[in-house]
């Protein structure tokens, strides 16, 4: 594919409370084995996308442990790569990313000394598959300065915490509002740029003389009328795990079958890190309904409707039902979870109770002395 990628997951969100208290929203876990960013540096190499860069800040610990190696998303080539940029200090400059049009700025080197003639910009929270050639088709076909990939949200859903677009009848986006206290529309945009590259320079250049550091605000709001901005519409899944609600839906929808046959059965497949663990145990007395299972996990008692991921250990007669339980987490005795998301690492003492409801998910972190220095 004739472009580099460039992966924003330096961000973070308040609208994920206690879970993004120890990683960035990219490195949050997905679907029993995934992260967040697994999605979007698979469709770059499934794109052929050969060069990518990923633009990490916000405890960025556990993201670049994840991306230490490139080789499980194929992209240790002799041609391209990928490469992770951290705010660094220079002589010009000692602030962290203050923006996504900074975070650009601040490593437009990378931007000069490449040679593909576009830009394919994707944040890093997305769960989705997407096949980047077919935008750029559409972006050269429509002549566009910048193609924004959009998704209709069913009705009823939060659009408020997206940026809200209004397309006339050739494709063009007439109208941007970014996080807006109404909605504009049930369309909004899944953060996914694609634009050429000199120009992106050139606009990002622009934006730093004017001080300026939003992508979103100082150059598609910004710009609309100037630029030839067209959506390209997605029909097919797509979620984003950037709030509490959001990742505890991302994660349940992956118990429809539907949605696991499309991620993990039909190609092109999802690409994430392997970690050497055993297959999933399941003891005497063991119950299991409807749930999804990772590698390394331990389980006694009754799970349903749940997410487990890897490392977790289930006590006897304990249930755990519509919950979410992260790495790496034991479970003692008679316990029972519902509705609830249990921290990674956690250790919850045996006979506790914690119950949540389906419209306020529960938070489970519990401070012990297992990892103690």
């Amino acid at each position: 594919m004739r472009a580099i990628g460039i992966v924003l997951a330096g961000g973070n969100s308040k609208r994920m409370r206690e879970l993004s208290n120890k990683r960035a929203i990219a490195a949050m876990p997905v679907a029993g084995s995934f992260r967040g960013i697994d999605f979007v540096l698979s469709n770059m190499s499934n794109s052929h996308i050969q060069q990518v860069a990923v633009f990490t800040q916000y405890n960025s610990r556990s993201l670049n442990e994840h991306l230490s190696s490139s080789k499980w998303w194929d992209f240790g080539r002799k041609q391209g790569g990928l490469y992770v940029f951290t705010p660094t200090i220079t002589a010009e400059n000692s602030d962290w990313y203050r923006g996504t049009a900074d975070a650009l700025y601040q490593n437009l080197a990378f931007l000069k000394n490449s040679h593909e003639p576009y830009v394919v910009i994707a944040s890093g929270d997305g769960v989705y598959k997407l096949d980047y050639n077919k935008v750029l088709e559409y972006h050269i076909e429509k002549k566009a300065d910048i193609t924004v990939v959009c998704k209709e949200l069913p009705r009823g859903e939060d659009a408020t915490r997206f940026g809200g677009v209004s397309i006339n009848g050739d494709g063009r986006i007439v109208e941007f509002e970014e996080k807006p206290v109404m909605a504009i529309s049930n369309m909004v945009s899944c953060g996914i740029y694609v634009i050429r590259r000199r120009q992106l320079i050139e606009l990002i250049e622009r934006c730093a003389a004017e001080d300026r550091v939003d992508f979103v605000r100082d150059i598609l709001v910004r710009y609309k009328n100037l630029k030839r901005i067209f959506a390209y519409k997605m029909d097919t899944y797509w979620s984003n795990i950037a709030s509490v609600d959001s990742y505890y839906r991302t994660n349940m929808d992956f118990l429809k079958p539907e949605v696991r046959n499309y991620f993990f059965k039909e190609y092109p497949d999802i690409y994430s890190k392997v970690d050497d663990l055993p297959p999933a145990k399941y003891n005497p007395g063991a119950s299991v309904r409807n749930s999804l299972i990772s590698s390394g996990c331990i389980i006694n008692g009754t799970v349903e409707n749940s997410i487990l991921f890897k490392k977790a250990y289930v006590g006897n007669n304990c249930v755990i039902r519509n919950s979410i339980i992260l790495n790496d987490v034991y479970i003692g005795d008679n316990t029972v979870i519902e509705n609830c998301i249990v921290e990674s690492r956690d250790t919850i003492r045996a006979n506790t109770t914690y119950i949540g409801t389906p419209e306020d998910v529960r938070i489970v972190v519990e401070k012990n002395e297992r990892y103690a220095l």
